[in-house]
């Protein structure tokens, strides 16, 4: 099943700020049976650049295909498989562009995935199982950072933020994009539950804040110059 000609520049605009809450969504359905799709960002129909949350149903499986732009994801729930491992929640994934695999879930999953959004140059394979991997120190007190990749300007990691943590007012010259994966992340355009996605283009300024604690993924400097479109199913 194709994507709606009506979601296929989705947020497309990268100089645009986004605020979406996932939870208030729909799910469209893949061409693959008990695979459906969440759309946070696109740009293009099955073959597209492409921001999503991604559910597989229980003995779901997507078929082989190879990745022309890469592919990025994070486990959010249950397990996720391929020819090369099984992947649990908290699981940090990078795929190069031209890697390929099949993937599938016996338990059922549902991951963040990016795909298309690779510097071909940016060849390494990246496996971090984020449960298991300690946090360190961040630039303020209650904030702790785990880095799971960095190339050129773009910076991936996650960032815990206790109770009363406020970072001063500062600027992504590249952009920033953040998925909130518990509690609530604030700043002072607005707040920002567990299942939110933001995209703060570049040059934008924010001072972010948590009044109860959350965790979130960020991604910073790669919007800039992002990477034009160049497969990968999602």
């Amino acid at each position: 099943m194709s994507i709606s000609p009506s979601l296929t520049k989705l947020h497309a605009d990268l100089s645009r700020r986004v605020v979406v809450n996932s939870g208030d969504l729909p799910w469209h359905p893949s061409p693959l049976a008990g695979v459906e799709r969440c759309l946070l960002e696109r740009d293009g129909d099955e073959v597209a650049r492409a921001t999503s949350l991604v559910r597989y149903a229980p003995g779901s499986r997507f078929s082989a295909h190879r990745h022309g732009g890469g592919e990025e994801f994070l486990v959010l729930e249950g397990v996720f498989s391929d020819e090369h491992g099984d992947w649990g929640p908290g699981s940090y994934v990078r795929n190069p562009v031209g890697s390929a695999h099949a993937p599938f879930s016996e338990g059922g999953c549902t991951i963040l995935v990016k795909l298309r959004q690779m510097d071909p140059a940016d060849q390494t394979r990246v496996v971090i199982d984020t449960a298991r991997s300690p946090f360190a120190p961040g630039l303020v007190p209650g904030l702790t950072v785990l880095p799971l990749h960095a190339f050129g300007h773009e910076q991936v990691a996650l960032v815990r933020w206790e109770t009363g943590t406020r970072f001063p007012l500062h600027a992504h010259p590249g952009g920033e994009e953040i998925f909130v994966l518990e509690g609530v992340f604030e700043d002072d355009q607005g707040a920002y539950p567990a299942g939110t996605w933001l995209r703060n283009p570049a040059g934008s300024r924010h001072t972010p804040f948590s009044r109860s604690g959350c965790l979130i993924w960020v991604k910073t400097g790669h919007l800039a110059e992002a990477i034009p479109a160049s497969g990968g199913a999602g």
